[in-house]
């Protein structure tokens, strides 16, 4: 096939542009170029502005494409602007939404594709719905040729997965508990959480792709693993040879100090999330998740440890957690704990 991925150098997408090639496709990248070392050999890079319409579309004049997937479309204005650069260009449309778009609180902690979607907690998920929504509007209304695809927490070599991490520089909870300090878990670390690797979710992904009966569908693609938050930390601190040190912190107080955590708490990873694959595995039977979180984790730490400039630590969301931890023990200590 000949496909366009707009970004495809991404955390989650680089997983997917690798195995699309290995598997004899034709891939265009289309992005700003700056992240020349995560385009695989063999794919071809347009580079452009996907938010400039005018000059995407002039980038893009000509083609036309069995398979469009855009990595990076976070709003309905944005998803509007494809569907008039995409319409009657590619066969199959393919827009990633999120997991976190689905109910919260929930009502079955199992969740399938026809679990509501109602995030009263993010906006980044109201904004993921309101996508979906207008696409498959557009579907019903027009045959706009969309699929949806709902990642849940993806992990790869340049990601350290936790709930409370710094997300412009990961390594930092790693050298947190190298150093003996203390790390952040939201709750008493019991809620079920899905971590997927991605190659794992590339498979899956890969699989939908030009596949008729996929169009005007959603679907989830995740790992079958279910941890507690308590044994992902573990694991994070086993792969990186310590036993982490772990302060269990009520999601409601965390946020009470930091408000932007509302959404990734209350919103996403505070709440249980165990994930049914039956509809994935029945169109993709070769989706068949074989990457544990404790092998995938010790990849990444591996990875990071490869090239010490990858292991910057972000000393602002040290002291942060520092200054959290510290009125979490005052609160204690002034209600007698």
């Amino acid at each position: 096939m000949k496909l366009l991925f707009i970004g495809g150098t991404g955390l989650i997408s680089q997983a997917v542009s690798r195995l699309v090639i290995s598997q004899g496709h034709e891939l265009y990248l289309f992005n700003r170029g700056r992240r020349q070392d995560f385009v695989p050999e063999g794919a071809k890079v347009i580079e452009g502005d996907i938010r400039d319409a005018a000059s995407a579309a002039e980038a893009l004049r000509g083609h036309e494409w069995d398979a469009v997937v855009d990595w990076i479309v976070f709003t309905p204005d944005q998803a509007r602007a494809d569907i008039e650069l995409f319409r009657d260009r590619t066969k199959q449309y393919v827009f990633i939404s999120s997991a976190s778009a689905y109910q919260k609180p929930l009502r079955h902690y199992i969740i399938t594709e026809s679990t509501p979607l109602e995030n009263p907690y993010w906006q980044y998920s109201r904004d993921k719905i309101a996508c979906e929504k207008l696409l498959m509007d557009e579907h019903k209304a027009s045959g706009f040729p969309v699929t949806i695809v709902r990642p849940s927490y993806t992990y790869g070599d340049t990601m350290i997965p936790a709930a409370i991490n710094s997300w412009e520089k990961p390594w930092s909870i790693v050298d947190r508990m190298r150093r003996g300090k203390p790390v952040i878990v939201h709750g008493d670390g019991t809620s079920l959480w899905t971590m997927t690797h991605n190659t794992d979710f590339a498979v899956g992904f890969a699989g939908l792709l030009g596949r008729p009966e996929a169009i005007g569908e959603a679907y989830h693609i995740t790992s079958d693993e279910v941890l507690t938050w308590n044994q992902i930390y573990e694991a994070i601190g086993r792969a990186a040879g310590i036993e982490p040190k772990l302060v269990h912190i009520a999601s409601d107080f965390i946020i009470s100090h930091w408000p932007d955590m509302e959404g990734g708490l209350l919103g996403d990873k505070a709440v249980s999330a165990v994930f049914d694959n039956s509809k994935i595995r029945a169109l993709v039977p070769d989706f068949k998740p074989k990457v544990p979180f404790a092998e995938g984790i010790r990849k990444t730490i591996a990875w990071f440890e490869a090239a010490p400039e990858r292991c910057a630590v972000d000393e602002e969301w040290n002291a942060r957690c520092d200054r959290l931890i510290e009125a979490h023990e005052r609160a204690r200590t002034a209600a007698g704990g």
